[in-house]
């Protein structure tokens, strides 16, 4: 079973001629419904909805209220290393970019998490470049097994795994994975990933499925938004995610909206996703998708992160550090990509409480 045959039926519809054809008439009738097709997920991507944001964003606030309540998870990301073997081309961190590679020991680990751990955050996203050479299993499983003592819940963001890899790291203490399919289109996807194991299309687009099977809690998924047609690319993210929760019940689904941002290289992104494209794909997926989790990181700038908060939103990052070891003083290194909200822990608290929310350190805890 795989996302892939669904992605080749749909990747023959004629997206143009559906769009041209969707009118107000269409995108009325959809804001009516209770339950969504995916070719009413489609019309809520499609132009004429773009006439329709206050109507989608006012359905989207009451279904996240309703699922969700007025909690917002904080969590924060940790770069163990930069190696890497792919030749991603709007990537910083790419075989191609020349700069001084690193990679934390445990004993650099645990400096990290000393520091994390004093800003009050339990949720910690784990990242390392592509490279099983200089960030194999065992590594990832030793790191795990020093931060679980400082923080109950982890999650990883690494090249790919097999099943009976995830289930090992599961043991060591993780229970979320993130993995962006970075584009759904296959053809691009081959264009800007020429060589390296992340080469492999489908190897990649089965990997959250793997990760599913072998147990994690949650699995967060998305496109990189600026490689492909935007419209397209959120429409395959999101029934990537429906076609995750349809099939493992027991593992929550989330859905991130990363845009490409500067980086380490000159790579100009393919479609330009202005802010109210951004708005219109994350209400788009709340309607669609009512009881899965929206994550917005710190690429997007602060004031637009207010503005987004009620509009679906469940899960942000907060001071982050896309270097590896950046929390740490004595740390200088080579950032993945540049980050636009620089506001630390207690100014993000701050703001979701004058908003009315209540934040979220830790929302679960291991048996």
């Amino acid at each position: 079973m795989s996302f892939y045959q669904e992605y080749n039926q749909l990747n023959q519809l004629d997206f143009n001629s559906f769009f041209e054809e969707v009118n107000t008439a269409d995108v009325e009738r959809v804001l009516g419904k209770e339950r969504l097709t995916k070719e009413d997920f489609l019309t809520l991507l499609s132009p004429a909805a773009s006439n329709y944001l206050e109507e989608m964003a006012q359905k989207a606030s009451q279904l996240t209220l309703q699922h969700f309540g007025r909690t917002m998870l904080l969590y924060l990301p940790l770069y163990l290393a930069d190696y890497c073997v792919n030749q991603c081309l709007y990537c910083g961190f790419s075989v191609n970019n020349k700069f001084k590679r690193s990679k934390l020991d445990l004993a650099e680990i645990e400096e990290e998490a000393k520091i994390i751990a004093e800003k009050g955050i339990k949720h910690l996203l784990l990242l390392t470049g592509e490279s099983r050479k200089h960030s194999p299993v065992s590594y990832l499983k030793e790191s795990v097994l020093l931060l679980k003592e400082h923080f109950p819940c982890l999650s990883i963001e690494v090249y790919p795994l097999e099943v009976a890899e995830y289930k090992e790291l599961i043991a060591a203490g993780v229970e979320g994975l993130t993995i962006y399919q970075e584009v759904y289109d296959q053809e691009i996807y081959e264009e800007v990933h020429p060589q390296g194991p992340k080469s492999d299309y489908l190897y990649r687009l089965d990997a959250p499925e793997r990760g599913c099977q072998a147990g994690m809690r949650q699995v967060n998924i998305g496109a990189l938004l600026g490689l492909g047609q935007w419209r397209k690319e959120a429409f395959f993210a999101g029934l990537h995610a429906k076609y995750l929760q349809d099939n493992y019940l027991e593992t929550e689904v989330n859905l991130s909206v990363p845009r490409l941002r500067p980086h380490l290289g000159s790579f100009q992104p393919n479609s330009i996703v202005g802010d109210s494209q951004l708005v219109q794909i994350l209400l788009a997926y709340r309607l669609f998708l009512p009881r899965a989790g929206l994550n917005l990181s710190t690429r997007e700038r602060a004031e637009l992160r207010n503005n987004l908060l009620p509009l679906g939103i469940t899960k942000i990052s907060a001071e982050s550090s896309t270097e590896v070891g950046g929390y740490a003083e004595s740390q200088e290194g080579t950032n993945q990509f540049d980050i636009s909200d620089d506001r630390d822990v207690d100014e993000i608290t701050k703001l979701l409480g004058n908003k009315g929310y209540q934040t979220v350190f830790k929302n679960w805890h291991r048996i």
